[in-house]
């Protein structure tokens, strides 16, 4: 299988320069840029087979959040939320010396895109949110906080695959090769085996959250969807617990009145590893 290009980008993280990785598909000379974001413990390979379907129109650009893949980790546990890794994807932007980019964000990600669409002067002209809005639903939240920055331990890659599949069959079905593309780059050498690829220190600000504050925090990101100027796609698992479909048919009301796909047999979230996403997605972007 071909493999992305890998560069690094600085940013100015407090009183420190960070390095945060990025994977590059496509045309580097391309002036047509996709830019695509993980979910919150997941990582820029994430989106390969996707990107291998889109490079033919874009130079393809797969950030590792800090704190994933192989972005550095931060000292700091509280740099690990969602407005500091819009500056740092405005960082990026920057270096890619392009004055537009497209945006396919996965949950977190399209978190980090609704915030950097809604400023002024936003380089981002046509936006993709991946089972994700302004309302995120508590069971959802207590059930990736029931797994996230809990230590780990494989001795093989296949024990990995599996016991992430226990975590993660709401993406959706997929082949056994296909969820094992997916959970190699999850996976750092650890002794005589394998760990997960990120700084457990991401559930941090995450378990933080309370019914009070996750409320007002709703609040806020409606007020920054309704700032969105750029045409939006929504993205929904018909089986999603994250974005429900009450919250999915407000956003088509409200801010953009952004376009709706729904996907019969996936929870959260859609992976863009079949024909039907990937092609929802594509005409999307490439519509006039």
């Amino acid at each position: 299988m071909p493999q992305p290009r890998l560069h690094h980008v600085p940013v100015l993280r407090g009183r420190a320069v960070q390095r945060m990785a990025y994977w590059e598909w496509g045309d580097p000379a391309n002036p047509k840029v996709l830019v695509c974001v993980h979910g919150l413990s997941r990582q820029g390979r994430d989106f390969d087979h996707f990107a291998q379907a889109m490079q033919d129109q874009y130079r393809v650009v797969c950030p590792d959040v800090f704190g994933r893949g192989e972005s550095d980790w931060l000292p700091d546990p509280a740099a690990y939320q969602v407005p500091l890794y819009a500056a740092d994807m405005v960082a990026l932007i920057a270096r890619l010396n392009v004055p537009e980019v497209h945006w396919v964000g996965t949950s977190m990600g399209g978190l980090i895109g609704m915030v950097v669409a809604a400023l002024g002067n936003s380089p981002i002209t046509r936006l993709v949110l991946n089972d994700v809005g302004p309302a995120i639903q508590a069971d959802a939240v207590t059930r990736i906080g029931n797994y996230l920055g809990q230590p780990a331990h494989w001795d093989t890659e296949q024990q990995a695959a599996d016991a992430l599949w226990a975590i993660s069959s709401g993406f959706g079905p997929h082949t056994p090769e296909q969820w094992l593309a997916l959970t190699r780059p999850m996976l750092r050498p650890d002794g005589n085996g394998f760990k997960l690829h990120y700084d457990p220190s991401i559930a941090v600000v995450f378990r933080g959250f309370t019914p009070e504050n996750a409320k007002a925090g709703e609040a806020v990101m409606w007020s920054i969807y309704d700032q969105i100027k750029a045409p939006t796609l929504v993205l929904r698992g018909a089986d999603s617990d994250l974005l429900s479909r009450d919250s999915a048919q407000a956003m088509t009301q409200r801010g953009p009145k952004a376009q709706v796909r729904e996907f019969a047999g996936v929870g959260h979230a859609p992976m863009l590893t079949n024909d039907e996403q990937t092609g929802a997605v594509r005409t999307f972007l490439l519509g006039a």
